[in-house]
């Protein structure tokens, strides 16, 4: 049966946060959601938690790892029409997240990505916090009028990945990258903030400001 979605994760040592996210997913009211988990060389007990879940894996070896490459090869593993990316270190804060985040894609057909909200846990910092307040407000964007999304959090059509895979070149911002050709093409992007998923960073102020 071909399921209703496919959540691609890439991960890297992401024991501490990976079994929270699969946790997650299996209690979604979506059904037949299938898991790509694609690791780039973990060392800890990553390989470990996903085996205990249904998750198809995929492995790129970390030499030939980018944000873009990593993606089109789970991708290309996947079997769903919708396509979800999320960090392995966020979790969704409500069951019907995925529903939340598909929705616009199957209510507009001229719609090509969606995203969802983002916040930090608990253990985040102020600086982190205001980051998540300013890109991942409460109020939704229907047809958002930028080129803006963020790949811990959000979903585009597989037809569209196929005309355009994620740029393999790129040392990060493949999903900005995606956005624009997205946008430029005449495809709307939608923010979806009910769509609310927990960003767990842990990052200095330093790094926050290098981000």
């Amino acid at each position: 049966m071909k399921p209703s979605c496919s959540v691609i994760i890439r991960a890297h040592n992401e024991e501490k946060h990976l079994g929270r996210l699969l946790d997650g997913i299996r209690h979604q009211t979506m059904p037949e959601v299938e898991i790509i988990l694609v690791d780039s060389g973990s060392t800890d007990g990553t390989l470990e938690i996903a085996h205990r879940y249904p998750v198809k894996l995929v492995t790129i070896q970390p030499q030939e790892f980018t944000f873009g490459r990593s993606l089109n090869r789970g991708i290309a593993a996947a079997q769903g029409e919708c396509l979800v990316m999320a960090s392995a270190h966020v979790y969704p804060v409500y069951p019907d997240w995925l529903e939340k985040l598909l929705q616009p894609l199957a209510d507009d057909q001229k719609l090509g990505l969606t995203y969802g909200k983002q916040r930090g846990a608990e253990t985040s910092n102020f600086a982190e916090h205001r980051v998540f307040a300013h890109w991942y407000p409460d109020a939704a964007s229907p047809r958002q009028g930028y080129p803006f999304c963020n790949n811990a959090n959000a979903a585009i059509r597989r037809s569209l990945w196929e005309q355009h895979p994620y740029d393999e070149t790129l040392p990060g911002l493949e999903d900005l990258a995606w956005a624009r050709w997205a946008f430029e093409n005449g495809h709307a992007i939608a923010y979806v903030p009910e769509a609310e998923v927990v960003h767990v960073h842990q990052e200095t102020p330093r790094g926050v400001s290098n981000r």
